[in-house]
């Protein structure tokens, strides 16, 4: 497959204008892709998630639901990323107490042309910020950190894994 590229940017054509990588000669194969975000408390707002003192209720149904909806609108939110069918969103939630952190922690899969790391990425920031909104009346320094691909397989890449 023959793309015009500028220098080694393939989301740029040869006038250096942004484009949508054309994907359609590639041979699908099956893709995962896992991303993580953290959300850190400061004590006192730490205290009230521990202990469900939480000004709009339960934390954990709307933070699973807003990263699979992230995963699901990456398309709709990041210009150059293509519209996937997703095979499969998964949410994974650790608390971390040593830290006074959240782990949302996605893990996204498809059968397609194109990998899933960046519907992982924004899955995991969707249930990341979600869960900032349903806290965010405890304290506003809460923070939301560390959004990064933990890891990836499938495609012509092949894996690849954060160290």
């Amino acid at each position: 497959m023959s793309q015009t590229h500028h220098g080694n940017f393939t989301h740029l054509d040869g006038r250096g204008q942004p484009r949508m990588v054309d994907v359609g000669g590639k041979e699908p194969t099956q893709r995962k892709a896992t991303a993580r975000a953290l959300v850190r408390f400061p004590s006192k707002a730490w205290s009230s998630v521990m202990e469900g003192d939480l000004p709009k209720g339960d934390l954990e149904a709307p933070v699973r639901l807003a990263a699979i909806q992230g995963a699901k609108q990456t398309s709709q939110l990041i210009p150059l990323c293509h519209p996937l069918s997703l095979s499969g969103v998964n949410v994974e939630w650790q608390v971390h107490s040593d830290e006074n952190t959240i782990e949302i922690q996605v893990t996204v899969q498809t059968h397609g042309p194109t990998g899933v790391e960046m519907e992982a990425m924004v899955g995991a920031s969707a249930g990341a910020l979600c869960l900032y909104d349903l806290t965010k009346a405890l304290d506003k320094g809460i923070l939301v950190e560390s959004v990064r691909l933990l890891e990836k397989t499938g495609g012509k890449s092949g894996s690849w894994r954060a160290k």
